[in-house]
């Protein structure tokens, strides 16, 4: 949440290019331990992303990679603990149906939005998200 506070103000990260090479994966390293421990992977990656300075749609693509890998991960130790059944395989892809109308939805709003605005509803989304998860975990 504090994170999405902060992109929705004048504040900005930056990474400069000298730094990537070292910091990515390190973030990356971080990323899979927070994974592990939370099945959330979205801290430290969407904010190294952010710092970046991605355009709308390189950031989308990056964010969408890092998502996928990540997911692919995940489902990977949960196999290898034992916590994700095969019979979890359909209620997982039947998910699938209104994410996939999500992306498309998106993509088409997407388009049509300024960098500036693409900003707004992107960090506006974060902190919804950040906030109901945080009531979540309060409940």
């Amino acid at each position: 949440m504090l994170y999405a506070v902060l992109g929705l103000t004048s504040v900005r990260f930056s990474v400069s290019p000298e730094a990537e090479w070292w910091l990515a994966p390190l973030i990356g390293a971080l990323t899979g331990l927070a994974t592990a421990a939370t099945g959330v992977f979205a801290i430290p990656a969407v904010p190294y992303l952010g710092a970046l300075n991605l355009d709308k749609e390189d950031m989308i693509q990056a964010l969408g990679l890092s998502f996928t890998i990540s997911t692919i991960a995940l489902a990977a130790a949960l196999t290898a603990g034992g916590a994700f059944a095969l019979g979890d395989v359909g209620l997982s892809t039947a998910a699938l149906a209104p994410a996939l109308l999500g992306m498309a939805a998106g993509g088409a709003l997407r388009g049509r939005f300024s960098e500036q605005t693409f900003r707004r509803v992107f960090f506006g989304g974060l902190l919804v998200l950040g906030a109901h998860l945080a009531s979540r975990a309060v409940l």
